[in-house]
């Protein structure tokens, strides 16, 4: 299958990757929560382990294990919370496996020991907090829902195609040139539209937010999703790649598609949790 994806040219690739990838997404939202937690679960462990691999080949030495447990236990436990199987006290676990990667540190020797603590800490946590907090999304009615899932991606996929679209037709005053010489106001004005829009029609069919939550959460996306890709576009530039990774063809690697998501949520559960 890989050998005859990379005989297409980059735009078959991005097709065919692309409506497979959505079928596996929408059909382990909607199937059942553990599909759902399975699917999520890949995601940030390969998350996680790209990350590494980034950070790995500028001489950084994270403690791989340490990281992938860690991210392991913050999407685990809180799923687990969210679905009553443990008690919240679980979640005090978490530190202790965080801090541990000072003391291992102590019996490595290596000329960086705290650029290997920091991207240890750093890799677990920009991966396994936003998807740990999109549990809190699944349950918020109580049981699991995959609406505000659901309905948070469309708005995501929704804000990037209203970019595109309003960037290549009226883009000309640049957003972050140092960082992505392609974005622009135009098409941040463009990418918010679109995702308002968006909001507007789900409100009507996913009933589980109110139509204000609906249209809060599309301005979240559109702000924070375009952030999240400029914190990952700032990060490949620091490390000179161009991809985060090749393990889906024409599109990069797991962060250069979830990027604008793993920023977003926790903005989007703090203002569902609070309004």
């Amino acid at each position: 299958m890989s050998q005859k994806l990379s005989s297409l040219n980059n735009l078959q690739q991005r097709i065919i990757v692309g409506v497979l990838g959505a079928t596996l997404f929408i059909g382990g939202i909607l199937y059942s929560e553990w599909t759902y937690f399975v699917l999520f679960l890949g995601l940030t462990l390969l998350g996680i382990v790209e990350f590494y691999r980034l950070v790995g080949a500028q001489g950084i030495k994270p403690h791989r294990g340490v990281g992938l447990t860690l991210g392991l236990l913050i999407y685990t436990s809180v799923f687990m919370v969210e679905r009553e199987f443990v008690a919240p006290e679980i979640l005090y676990l978490l530190p202790p496996v965080l801090f541990m990667v000072l003391v291992l540190e102590l019996y490595r020797k290596h000329p960086q020991p705290f650029a290997n603590i920091a991207f240890t800490m750093l890799g677990a946590l920009y991966i396994g907090v936003p998807f740990g907090l999109l549990h809190l999304l699944g349950y918020l009615q109580g049981e699991y829902s995959w609406q505000p899932i659901m309905g948070v991606l469309l708005l995501i996929w929704a804000s990037d195609t209203g970019a595109y679209v309003f960037g290549k037709s009226f883009g000309k005053h640049k957003l972050l040139p140092r960082v992505s010489p392609g974005k622009t106001w135009e098409g941040w004005a463009g990418g918010v539209l679109t995702a308002v829009v968006v909001a507007y029609v789900l409100s009507l069919f996913f009933v589980d937010l109110e139509l204000y939550q609906w249209i809060g959460v599309a301005v979240i996306v559109s702000i924070f999703g375009v952030l999240g890709d400029l914190v990952e576009s700032m990060l490949k530039r620091s490390l000179g790649v161009k991809d985060s990774g090749t393990l889906l063809p024409g599109h990069g690697g797991i962060l250069d598609r979830f990027d604008s998501l793993l920023l977003a949520i926790p903005f989007i559960v703090a203002f569902l949790k609070i309004f």
